[in-house]
C-alpha cells in the first residue's frame, strides 16, 4: 500500500492532553515525491474542565499573532476530530503522521482521536523528523536541531506557530530529507 505522509502540527495550552487542550490542528498530506495531496486545518474549543498551563500561557503571551490565529472560530473537538478522521480515511494511501517533534504532536492527535472518534487512522505510531535528521547527519539527538540542518532541506515557508503553516514547513523539510535518503 502507498504511504501518505501527513505532516502534522498542533498548538496547545499545556504539555499534555486532558488537563490541557489542543487549540489548533493542521495537517498537510504529501506524496513521497513532495507533492501536496490535501490539507486540513481547524481550531478547537477548549476541553470542559481543562485549563491552560501557567508556563505555556506565559509563552503564548509572547506570541499574540499566533494566539489570535488559533483562537479564531474554534469548533467542538468532537466535530473536528470526526472530520479529521474522515479526511485521513479519504487519503489515497495509508496515512503516516510526520512531526517535529512527533512525540508531542502525536500525543495530542492520538488522544483526541481515541477520545472523540474511538480509533486512530495512524494506528499507534508516528515518524519523527528530528530522529530522522539525527540518523542522516550522524549527530547526537540534541544536536539535530533545525538550526543545524542543511539549509537546502528547507523550503520558503517559515515556522510561525500557526498549525497549518508549520505543518507545511515540516512536510517540505521531511520530503526533502526523504529525497536525500532515496538518492
Amino acid at each position: 500500500m502507498v504511504e501518505v505522509y501527513v505532516s502534522t502540527d498542533i498548538e496547545a495550552d499545556g504539555p499534555i492532553p486532558g488537563p490541557h487542550s489542543m487549540l489548533s490542528l493542521g495537517s498537510v498530506a504529501f506524496k513521497a515525491d513532495g507533492s501536496v495531496i490535501a490539507s486540513f486545518a481547524a481550531n478547537l474549543e477548549l476541553l470542559p474542565g481543562a485549563c491552560g498551563h501557567p508556563e505555556t500561557m506565559k509563552w503564548w503571551r509572547q506570541q499574540p499573532d499566533a494566539w489570535a490565529a488559533c483562537r479564531e472560530a474554534p469548533r467542538p473537538a468532537a466535530q473536528v476530530m470526526a472530520e479529521y478522521a474522515a479526511w485521513l480515511d479519504a487519503l489515497p494511501g495509508k496515512p503516516v503522521l510526520v512531526g517535529y517533534p512527533a512525540a508531542y504532536d502525536f500525543m495530542f492527535v492520538y488522544w483526541y482521536l481515541i477520545h472523540f472518534v474511538g480509533r486512530s487512522p495512524f494506528s499507534f505510531s508516528a515518524l519523527d523528523i528530528k530522529t530522522m535528521a539525527m540518523t542522516m547527519l550522524k549527530k547526537d539527538f540534541y544536536a539535530a536541531t533545525k538550526n543545524h540542518l542543511p539549509k537546502e532541506w528547507f523550503g520558503s515557508v517559515h515556522h510561525n506557530h500557526v498549525a497549518l503553516q508549520d505543518a507545511l514547513e515540516q512536510g517540505v523539510l521531511f520530503c526533502n530529507m526523504l529525497a536525500v535518503c532515496r538518492n
